[in-house]
């Protein structure tokens, strides 16, 4: 039986050289020379008892072994570095780290976040947003806005339930229907490329619904985001059903109209995750998330 890594600053070396392919990249990062770095990982080799990598005249190649213990081994050394920067945060200090989706950060959380700025000015706001689920309770962030499917009857921590509206851009309509007195109907709508997330889903709901499925269509533009679909219809690049809180910024700016009788309740949901302690500051943030959705529910009713 091998015996356990004595040194596990080894580990550190082999994860530079591993993302580099290449001592000599590797010793000009950590500030060690190649030969240093390569002794290393040759020590570190004969504590595993198997290759790293295979050495050539002019290149490295990480071997398949190596290529598997790189992969564990960066992604503890980044949940390490993001544990020693939760806890080099004083727990009273003035930051609050917000995670989020990139579309909700996006289009719904920063263009609003300068009113909360404005009430509490000595609060530092920093603001992740990946699509990474990160655990508050791990000291990854002081607050998670999470999008997840909406289970009917579980109201817990709900910030915000999804619905989706459809929208378009006014350059995106054609002379005929921009002299109209009257914003155009459904039927003619549809006569535009028709944008989506993922899967047309949603616009087969909606066309079942309207009794129109069976009619051709323009299904041609699929987005990866919420995000990037709302900026398509910004872009008139179609029409698009998209989620109100990511459209909501352009439709009040005029950037995006949409079609009060067309509509559909989005099989997601917004929800706040945090540790089981909440400070002062986190609960005066949640509670202007609240009131900032209250304020868009509001809006969305109105038009």
């Amino acid at each position: 039986m091998k015996e356990p890594l004595r040194n596990l600053s080894l580990l550190v070396d082999f994860e530079c050289a591993a993302r580099w392919c290449s001592f000599k990249l590797a010793a000009r990062e950590l500030h060690k020379t190649p030969a240093a770095i390569s002794q290393n990982i040759k020590q570190l080799e004969e504590q595993l008892g198997f290759a790293l990598f295979e050495r050539h005249a002019r290149h490295l190649s990480i071997t398949e072994k190596g290529s598997e213990l790189a992969t564990t081994v960066s992604q503890l050394l980044g949940d390490l570095h993001i544990k020693v920067a939760a806890l080099r945060e004083d727990s009273a200090n003035d930051s609050l780290r917000i995670s989020c989706t990139h579309s909700f950060a996006m289009k719904w959380l920063v263009p609003r976040l300068h009113r909360y700025t404005q009430l509490h000015p000595e609060i530092d706001i920093r603001i992740d947003s990946n699509d990474t689920v990160v655990n508050p309770a791990q000291g990854q962030c002081d607050i998670a806005i999470r999008h997840q499917q909406f289970v009917e009857g579980d109201t817990s921590n709900l910030l915000w339930r999804e619905q989706l509206l459809l929208a378009y851009s006014p350059a995106l309509l054609d002379e005929k229907d921009k002299r109209s007195p009257q914003a155009p109907r459904l039927q003619r709508l549809l006569r535009y490329p028709l944008l989506y997330e993922g899967t047309p889903e949603h616009w087969i709901r909606l066309l079942q619904d309207h009794g129109m499925l069976g009619q051709p269509h323009d299904f041609a533009q699929n987005y990866s985001h919420a995000g990037l679909l709302v900026q398509a219809a910004v872009a008139a690049q179609g029409v698009a059903l998209l989620p109100a809180a990511i459209a909501c910024e352009d439709l009040q700016q005029g950037r995006l109209q949409r079609l009060a009788d067309a509509q559909l309740r989005s099989r997601y949901c917004y929800r706040i995750v945090t540790a089981n302690t909440r400070s002062e500051k986190l609960n005066s943030f949640i509670n202007w998330l609240h009131a900032e959705m209250v304020d868009m529910q509001n809006y969305l009713q109105a038009g």
